[in-house]
């Protein structure tokens, strides 16, 4: 990874830290139950890990993304806005698929679904917009990612499932994916165990599905993720003193 590209994910990282270290530092909250119980360490240290959690949210992902897209020489950005023209049947019949998906009536199969979708060619066309939380050009390649927090609830599943479908219903070339920074089930795919969303889509199998390092090999290039939890580990030992100083 180049040495500015790294500079440039320590930073947001350790913006993260400031911003908890902060809140955590102004909470005067007086828990003497729970200090108790656990020791006053222990929930200051929780009480850090809920800080940081909100701090390193959808923003931070989303940036560290575009960072390491553009590092490989492509074009990235994020929110990406993509007016998509769309057969009013196709629009249709992604509606069709979602409430037969919402309801169980049918199972989850990305491939299939597309060819539904495709189907429709002839009649009116309606225009819709579509807002990615991520967007890579390389080349004449455009990928489109919709990052959700690992473990999404059904109505944002369902809202990814509509866009990734419009989006190839206006062009299928474009590549689109659901994607989750990491697995919180293990290190494998199949590995995913949050149920939630794999009434949408089908978790294991379907490959616009990106979990952990298959969404950050993708977005950075083969090795990302490795080289992402080292910087993570080296920005943890530089404010390591910081955070032993939590609860004293």
């Amino acid at each position: 990874m180049k040495k500015d590209t790294k500079a440039s994910i320590m930073r947001i990282l350790h913006r993260c830290i400031d911003r908890a270290l902060k809140r955590v530092s102004v909470d005067k909250t007086y828990r003497p139950f729970h200090e108790a119980l656990l020791t006053k360490k222990l929930v200051t240290a929780s009480a850090f890990e809920r800080s940081f959690s909100t701090s390193f949210g959808q923003g931070p992902i989303e940036e560290i993304s575009k960072i390491l897209a553009i590092s490989t020489g492509a074009e990235s950005e994020r929110q990406k806005e993509t007016r998509v023209n769309v057969n009013k049947g196709a629009v249709d019949e992604i509606d069709r698929i979602l409430s037969a998906l919402r309801s169980g009536d049918s199972s989850p199969n990305w491939k299939k679904e597309q060819a539904k979708v495709l189907a429709f060619t002839k009649g009116d066309y309606v225009q819709r917009r579509v807002l990615s939380d991520l967007w890579i050009k390389r080349g004449t390649v455009e990928t489109f990612i919709s990052i959700k927090t690992v473990k999404p609830n059904i109505d944002q599943t369902e809202i990814v499932k509509k866009d990734l479908l419009l989006l190839k219903a206006h062009d299928k070339k474009y590549q689109t994916f659901l994607g989750l920074y990491y697995n919180p089930g293990g290190a494998d795919r199949k590995d995913y165990n949050w149920s939630v969303p794999s009434k949408i889509f089908d978790m294991v199998n379907d490959d616009c599905v990106l979990i952990g390092q298959e969404y950050w090999d993708l977005v950075g290039g083969k090795g990302t993720y490795t080289a992402l939890l080292d910087i993570f580990g080296e920005v943890g030992e530089e404010t390591r003193e910081q955070l032993q100083k939590l609860g004293h």
